[in-house]
């Protein structure tokens, strides 16, 4: 114990956990999020919607945890797709977590992509995370240009929520969601930068080769808002969750490898 009776917090920083399969790194993601909520029922999570969290949703709900105390807010949401469209990201999730667990509605926050005025509806998402005291873990995956969120390249380090505008290389990447490019939204709500900062953990997770140059960039590169992910550099709590596909532009993964083999046991997941 610390001065003060204090638990003594240690600052982990970022970690690299690489994984043979997807399967294997969403295992070592769910269990960091079940320890979450056993440890603290009331826990404050941030959510992340794409095909990239889906396995780990599957593998929360076949845990069977308690989630009547937790609250939720997602990172982002199209601007202008009816919330019961297949593609939004309440129809999302929706259908791939809330309706399986036991969670309470008033307990989840999405933001609202069809609110009147967009701008006010921010700050009140904001407020809202403030008043439940913050995020206490974030998921989060990463996209092919290194964005998180939907904070493209070149957003501001320290943007909180707002309207996005997305790319060219986001809405070519999510149109397979939708059946054409023409059919993906230009305009979205997003969690900022500074927003997903101030969580108290943030929890990313990646697959493929698709994937592999963003994250080399992102943990291992310069800090940029070119790539956004970069920044969590700068976090005092992240773990990465990768396979090997993900990982296979990292200069240092046998090291990442032997740290994580290493761990002491009060530290394994």
């Amino acid at each position: 114990m610390s001065a003060g009776n204090s638990p003594i917090v240690w600052n982990e920083l970022m970690e690299i956990i690489i994984q043979p399969t997807a399967d294997a790194a969403t295992d070592i993601a769910a269990r960091i999020i079940a320890r979450l909520l056993r440890g603290k029922p009331d826990a404050v999570l941030g959510l992340a919607t794409g095909s990239t969290p889906l396995r780990l949703y599957r593998k929360l709900i076949a845990m069977d945890l308690d989630w009547s105390r937790v609250t939720t807010f997602n990172l982002d949401e199209y601007i202008g797709l009816p919330r019961e469209h297949p593609q939004s990201y309440h129809s999302f999730m929706w259908e791939n977590l809330f309706r399986h667990i036991n969670i309470a509605a008033d307990h989840i926050h999405i933001p609202d992509g069809n609110a009147a005025d967009i701008p006010d509806f921010c700050a009140c998402y904001e407020q809202q995370i403030a008043n439940v005291g913050g995020i206490d873990l974030q998921v989060l995956g990463i996209g092919t240009d290194g964005h998180i969120g939907f904070n493209e390249p070149t957003s501001s380090l320290a943007s909180r929520t707002r309207i996005k505008t997305l790319t060219g290389q986001t809405r070519l990447d999510n149109a397979r969601f939708f059946g054409s490019e023409r059919d993906v939204p230009h305009h979205v709500i997003t969690m900022g930068i500074g927003t997903i900062m101030e969580a108290r953990q943030n929890l990313l997770l990646a697959f493929g080769p698709n994937k592999a140059r963003a994250i080399a960039e992102a943990v291992e590169g310069p800090i940029t808002s070119i790539n956004p992910a970069s920044i969590l550099q700068m976090h005092p709590v992240v773990k990465v969750c990768l396979d090997e596909p993900a990982a296979s532009d990292l200069q240092r993964a046998d090291y990442y490898r032997w740290v994580y083999a290493h761990k002491p046991d009060w530290q394994a997941y």
